[in-house]
């Protein structure tokens, strides 16, 4: 029987970027290639993931140097604005419709968790966010020390909520092999791919294949749900 359902947060909870984001990116504010950034920010840094720095500036500096160690220190402290202001908007913006999923899935007794590999700057204003209370246990990984998809952050979040992974569903966009990782802990798996859709396409069909159910909106998984009650 399901008694629990676990989300990621950015690109799931979150908005469609293009609803809301006025802010620059960080590589083209910095003039740095995207997929280059995207390398960087997904493969080459879980040291900011797992919380060994948590100063925004010294984490964006480390990150830039890994690209141009020759963009100034100025520049960098201007990005780490751009990008924290970034993060403070996507956060502010949770679309109503995903809050009130959420509520209507407590209101059924499911107990929800929240797992998202995120560094210190990107939840700085967390607290101010709606979601922020609707999570009987919320694990990030710069607090947790373990970053997805790393079986152990799956583990951390399970116990607090006291429930099984064969009780529960995982809801994510996929990043960071969360999804196959999650099949591995014993979840059933639900891909979202909304802001997918809108952002790396080409990326959809690999993470349909390896979910369990597939939804483009977050409203959509009180259906998977019903399917397990």
């Amino acid at each position: 029987m399901l008694r629990a359902v676990v989300f990621d947060l950015f690109h799931t909870l979150t908005g469609l970027e293009s609803e809301w984001a006025e802010v620059p990116f960080t590589s083209d504010f910095l003039g740095i290639d995207r997929r280059v950034w995207d390398k960087v920010l997904h493969t080459q840094s879980r040291w900011r993931l797992a919380g060994e720095e948590k100063d925004p500036f010294r984490i964006l500096r480390r990150l830039v140097d890994t690209v141009d160690a020759g963009i100034s220190d100025e520049s960098v402290q201007a990005a780490v604005k751009v990008r924290e202001h970034r993060y403070r908007e996507a956060l502010a913006r949770i679309p109503l419709e995903n809050i009130e999923t959420l509520k209507r899935l407590k209101e059924r007794g499911l107990r929800l968790g929240l797992i998202s590999n995120a560094d210190a700057s990107e939840v700085m204003t967390w607290q101010d966010c709606q979601l922020c209370g609707l999570f009987d246990a919320e694990v990030f990984s710069c607090d947790a020390g373990c970053v997805k998809p790393d079986l152990e952050i799956f583990d951390k979040c399970l116990e607090r909520l006291r429930v099984g992974a064969d009780e529960s569903l995982f809801v994510g966009d996929g990043g960071s092999d969360e999804l196959v990782a999650a099949r591995i802990a014993g979840f059933r798996t639900v891909f979202i791919s909304g802001i997918i859709e809108e952002l790396w396409p080409h990326r959809v069909a690999e993470r349909i294949a390896i979910a369990d159910h597939h939804i483009k909106r977050l409203p959509e998984v009180e259906a998977v749900v019903a399917l397990y009650s």
